[in-house]
């Protein structure tokens, strides 16, 4: 239990707890604080979408992703905040890179592993970490969750405990607090209140609005796209996109993260929330990318081909996402990790966040050491990046990067 008499509005004490499985926590409660109705609907912190995960054993303790969510609740018991919380034994699916400090932590006698990690597994979005509603209270529950996890990595002798892809009021009280922030890079595409994909070129420098036609014409070439939402995505077409997903899968990692079944379980709870973009070629299906719906963007998620065509992935996964974006008014398209070469597709640079408490004062020392450099690399990157981007006037995209 944590005394915490900090509040204005009063002293009150806090208790937390944690649950092995979001299955043990009622859907209700979890999406209220998950998705209240006065912020963006963010699919990927839903019950649906988590739960979905567990249930169909992609994270699960026998996949290394051990559940210990957190419950902050009061003295009558009311949920008052809820993170999503694992015990992981790897740093597989988290798209941020920590090995190096693992083996060099590990070289210096020390255990990287387990260690504690707020995310969403095997999707590198940037959410809302700390679930909490947004009243006048929660910069101060925030705050004891800030305290409870830190005291959870010292009882339990944690080397660290990352939370991964934070954003906004999260952000800025893990910083406040004193954890070492990690920046790295995403490419986002916004919507600047476009009527059509050729208001969108018009803003282009002229070689890349004639390169991205170019790119569109060969794409398209021969064969026939879809995209798909709600109760039009059926199993065949699940069946197709699966077999899609584990080409990529095996080419990139060797074995992929998700299966068959999770895919179903989230048509079954979130058809509505779903765009499965696919590639026909007379009768077969030769190519697909399952992108999410938020209240305020698309969100490409997956992609994989059967047979490869030029510009496909660029076509598939960029541009039809930038078409449903504009078509559905939403203000921005999220498509995954990495991809300099987004950028001449019209994609502009956003920071994306790691923060992490790490025990040992020389490791934290060796790290934040390293963050600095890494940090000052990155802003030499943005430079760069901001001399190249690819509209005819770029001042209002600098205030993005």
């Amino acid at each position: 239990m944590i005394d915490d008499g900090t509040s204005p509005f009063g002293s009150f004490e806090l208790k937390f707890s944690s649950m092995d499985k979001l299955a043990d926590i009622a859907r209700a409660d979890w999406d209220r604080l998950a998705n209240p109705p006065e912020r963006a609907f963010d699919p990927f912190v839903s019950w649906d979408f988590v739960q979905a995960l567990e249930e169909c054993g992609c994270a699960t303790t026998s996949t290394g992703w051990s559940g210990r969510h957190l419950v902050c609740l009061d003295s009558n018991d009311q949920i008052l905040g809820l993170m999503p919380l694992w015990l992981k034994s790897h740093s597989q699916g988290e798209y941020i890179f920590d090995h190096n400090f693992a083996e060099a932590w590990h070289r210096a006698g020390g255990y990287w592993y387990p260690k504690l990690i707020s995310a969403v597994p095997f999707t590198p979005v940037a959410g809302r970490r700390f679930l909490i509603a947004p009243n006048e209270t929660q910069a101060q529950v925030r705050g004891a969750m800030i305290r409870a996890l830190e005291e959870i990595g010292q009882q339990s002798g944690l080397a660290t405990i990352q939370i991964n892809f934070p954003k906004d009021e999260d952000l800025i009280a893990l910083e406040t607090a004193g954890w070492l922030l990690r920046e790295d890079r995403q490419f986002h595409f916004f919507n600047r209140n476009y009527s059509s994909f050729d208001d969108f070129l018009a803003e282009l420098s002229s070689d890349k609005r004639k390169n991205l036609r170019k790119e569109r014409a060969k794409a398209q070439e021969g064969l026939t796209i879809v995209r798909l939402t709600g109760d039009q995505i059926q199993e065949e077409h699940l069946d197709h996109f699966f077999a899609c997903y584990q080409d990529t899968g095996e080419r990139k990692w060797g074995n992929p993260y998700l299966n068959r079944r999770f895919f179903s379980l989230l048509a079954e709870r979130m058809a509505d929330k779903m765009v499965l973009i696919m590639a026909q070629d007379g009768d077969r299906w030769i190519a697909s990318a399952l992108n999410f719906l938020g209240s305020e963007a698309i969100y490409g998620r997956w992609w994989g081909r059967l047979e490869d065509r030029p510009f496909l992935h660029f076509e598939l996964c960029y541009y039809q996402a930038i078409d449903e974006a504009i078509a559905r008014g939403l203000t921005r398209v999220e498509a995954g990790a990495q991809g300099g070469h987004k950028l001449a597709r019209g994609y502009v640079p956003v920071s994306t966040w790691q923060a992490s408490w790490i025990s040992d004062p020389l490791l934290r020392a060796a790290v934040s050491d390293y963050l600095t450099r890494e940090r000052a690399a990155i802003a030499d990157d943005s430079q760069w990046l901001a001399e190249r981007m690819p509209f005819r006037h770029n001042v209002h995209q600098m205030d993005m990067i």
